[in-house]
């Protein structure tokens, strides 16, 4: 119709601005997810100084996964609603503000405060998490918008291995009761002072979309009326995609894995090495490091090759063997043979997020690529509370290696599945056929 017609005649130019976007974006998305590890990656520690179960600090980072199921939908209407900009400006300054509350949760009797400055952190989360398709969809040309989508999605796990990096650092495990809240007291600052500056340069440097569109797919999306779009009609219409709904399983199956692993990480390996709180933490940044050189290939790999199920395939399946190798050289007392094996399950388990955002955005085009990410990541957060509650309880009751076989056999699942999606590409063809015209 016109519209194709007005997007084929539509001038197609890159901005600038696009790589000052992405990079902020990844910033303060770093500095969400740091949030919410850093108890976790020092579990016992702050267990001992408010007194509290591990069960009560798991429930810390699990208040991430929890507000962002309700909230998500909310979140993406607000998105296609109102645009990049609000979402952007609203979650810089949540997490800002969450930052701000834990400095008043400094004494044993507050754990209620830093419950309640975790709990607005993990709203900030809901504004972030389902950003980086759109970031790269509005801002990249076709020929890079999987290596930006890697990128964005990058902040997030950078964030999550500083927060299993620095904690154990800054916060030693310290009788004195006073020195542990001295030393608590100085990351608390060191994070809310990052977090204020970050949403500082938002509100300076995040525009809404580029003066021009990025790519033909993009300027169909102009040129197209919003009166034509209907969020609930989105919903369904995603829902009834069986190629996207088996992707949505094994998507949550997968990430749930990763998120309970990463939770009860400190746990496992102090359970076998007691002490090695430092180690601890840099076996989850081992994990998340290689993770991130896993997702840096797979995006520059399918920008090449546009194999997507192939690839989803092989991580999948690779994630599964790195799982059980890691499931039996835990025990074996040697912790350089962890470090290794839990860097082999990284590269894969977290290589295969922006993967799974970007199968997504191809199987359900032209639906906007919030509302398909937003799904995966709901369907993560059910899977990794559910898993992180059942192998904690089966770590407390069976040992460490039962809780990780419990993950072996969902990833088994997860892999079987994904053998059956049909690589649909619906957006590489809306790009052929408007080169065609």
């Amino acid at each position: 119709g016109e519209a194709a017609v007005a997007a084929a005649t539509a001038e197609v130019r890159l901005s600038r601005r696009r790589w000052a976007v992405v990079l902020l974006f990844s910033s303060y998305s770093l500095c969400n997810a740091f949030q919410w590890i850093q108890y976790g990656s020092i579990n016992n520690v702050f267990v001992r100084f408010y007194g509290v179960s591990a069960f009560a600090i798991d429930w810390l980072s699990m208040s991430y996964m929890l507000t962002y199921i309700p909230l998500l939908f909310p979140v993406a209407w607000l998105l296609d609603k109102r645009g990049l900009r609000l979402i952007a400006l609203a979650g810089s300054a949540l997490n800002a503000l969450g930052a701000w509350v834990k400095l008043g949760s400094l004494k044993p009797h507050l754990f209620p405060i830093t419950v309640l400055g975790q709990v607005i952190c993990s709203l900030a989360q809901v504004f972030i998490l389902g950003m980086p398709s759109r970031i790269a969809s509005v801002w990249f040309g076709p020929r890079e918008v999987s290596t930006a989508c890697s990128i964005a999605v990058f902040g997030n796990q950078l964030g999550i291995a500083v927060g299993f990096l620095v904690p154990p650092v800054l916060v030693p495990n310290v009788e004195d009761g006073e020195k542990l809240a001295y030393h608590i007291s100085i990351m608390f600052f060191a994070t809310a002072g990052v977090a204020t500056a970050l949403f500082i340069l938002v509100v300076i440097v995040f525009k809404e979309k580029p003066p021009y569109p990025p790519s033909r797919a993009q300027a169909l999306i102009r040129s197209r009326p919003t009166e034509e779009y209907s969020y609930v009609q989105s919903i369904l219409c995603l829902l009834r995609n069986g190629n996207f709904l088996l992707l949505m399983v094994t998507y949550g199956l997968n990430t749930g894995c990763f998120y309970a692993l990463s939770t009860l990480l400190n746990r496992m390996v102090i359970h076998h090495y007691p002490g090695e709180e430092v180690n601890a933490g840099r076996i989850g940044l081992t994990i998340i490091l290689s993770g991130m050189v896993g997702a840096l290939i797979s995006g520059i790999w399918l920008d090449r090759t546009k194999t997507y199920k192939q690839t989803t395939l092989v991580v999948y399946i690779m994630s599964l063997v790195g799982m059980i190798a890691y499931t039996f050289t835990l025990s074996l007392g040697h912790l350089w043979v962890v470090f290794v094996t839990a860097g082999m399950l990284g590269f894969f388990m977290t290589g295969y997020l922006p993967l799974g955002f970007e199968f997504a955005a191809e199987l359900t085009y032209p639906e906007s690529e919030g509302t398909s990410s937003g799904l995966l990541n709901v369907s993560a957060q059910i899977f990794g509370i559910a898993f992180t509650v059942s192998q904690g309880q089966i770590m407390d009751r069976f040992g460490t290696k039962a809780g990780n076989l419990f993950l072996c056999s969902f990833l088994f699942l997860g892999t079987v599945m994904t053998a059956f999606i049909k690589a649909d590409l619906r957006r590489q063809q809306a790009n052929l056929d408007n080169e065609q015209t």
